[in-house]
């Protein structure tokens, strides 16, 4: 796989690795021995980690990313997302803290860092219920890829289809969409002790609202994830 997505890695560590076997054992020869065993024992998704360029961001936890990495290149071999853009929401960590992510994969560097909102009745601080349901004003946990932008009671908003069954499937008529809201602000956690809720949407802060959603729209990959034995990969990916 890693010869695959980094032709130059893979040349790079065959040379180093193929240059040291037959020269003196010097330490530094071992060190970089060493390093090769290290690169080539990651696997794909931990290599993209950990050559991610924060941007003096906060970097997302290893096993959301790891969840994330795989699902994308999954529906991106599938057809169903078209862009190198990967949004990640940890729904494992308190809503008052910065839990969305948007990478840029072309050059593995992170984006955007910001706060989002879950469902009012998916959990006060913290998430832990949620629902594909109509009426259940619960957020929706897998994979999703972004649609259109239009403009409604929220402003300018981004249309998510969700892409796996039973899941989150009815995302789009349960108009689970992407929007700026002023309860998603430091100022509501700091009043309120949690950060506000919507009724199932993954809403943003005004002031990021429309450049994420200009950055994220068109079937790019939106990933909502969150600890839980019962959730596999795309495992019921729509048709």
């Amino acid at each position: 796989m890693i010869y695959k997505i980094f032709p130059a890695l893979f040349l790079m560590i065959v040379s180093v690795s193929t240059s040291n076997l037959f020269f003196s054992d010097t330490s530094e020869k071992k060190i970089e021995v060493a390093k090769v065993i290290k690169t080539t024992s990651e696997s794909n998704e931990e290599v993209v980690y950990n050559s991610l360029h924060s941007n003096q961001f906060a970097l997302p936890k290893l096993e959301s990313f790891t969840e994330a990495l795989k699902g994308f290149y999954l529906l991106k071999e599938k057809g169903l997302v078209n862009k190198n853009i990967l949004t990640l929401i940890d729904f494992s960590m308190s809503s008052n803290s910065k839990r969305l992510w948007v990478i840029d994969l072309t050059t593995n560097t992170i984006l955007y860092n910001s706060l989002v909102a879950h469902g009012r009745n998916t959990g006060d601080e913290f998430a832990t219920s949620f629902s594909n349901s109509a009426q259940s004003f619960k957020s929706s946990l897998g994979f999703y890829a972004t649609g259109e932008i239009y403009s409604g009671k929220h402003g300018k908003s981004l249309r998510l289809d969700g892409l796996e069954q039973g899941i989150n499937s009815n995302a789009r008529e349960r108009a689970v969409v992407i929007h700026g809201a002023d309860y998603v602000s430091n100022s509501f956690i700091q009043n309120n002790k949690r950060l506000g809720r919507s009724l199932g949407c993954p809403a943003l802060p005004m002031n990021l609202s429309s450049e994420i959603i200009q950055t994220i729209k068109d079937k790019s990959c939106l990933f909502i994830y969150y600890p839980s034995n019962s959730y596999k990969i795309a495992s019921k990916l729509v048709s």
